[in-house]
């Protein structure tokens, strides 16, 4: 098993989560997020006064899911996801030991 978390612009959530539903992917958790990477942030004007935003808010969408998804749900993030200008987000994956369904208890691949 798997967990994939990706950190994408918020305007791309719905998107993103469109294009997994089309592929049969509907469990996951979204939460809003701030940070920077290279960028390190942006400048911006208000009144008049120029002040920078160092964490930038994001999404991030995690997914638990089987080794043979893994392929097919990264490509379908970045292609929904992608902008092509700076600060599209990242996408991180990690192998998942074990997960539990706690209402019925059943583990490993049958509780996702």
């Amino acid at each position: 098993m798997k967990k994939v978390e990706a950190v994408i612009k918020p305007f791309k959530l719905e998107e993103v989560k469109k294009a997994l539903s089309d592929i049969g992917i509907y469990g996951m958790t979204i939460t809003e997020v701030k940070g920077f990477g290279r960028q390190k942030g942006h400048k911006e004007q208000y009144r008049g006064a120029e002040y920078t935003i160092e964490f930038v808010p994001k999404i991030k969408v995690e997914i638990a899911l089987s080794d043979e998804d893994e392929e097919k749900v990264v490509a379908t993030i970045m292609a929904a996801a992608k902008t092509g200008s700076i600060g599209d987000g990242k996408i991180f994956i990690t192998s998942l030991s074990d997960a539990v369904r706690i209402r019925t208890g059943e583990s490993g691949e049958a509780a996702l």
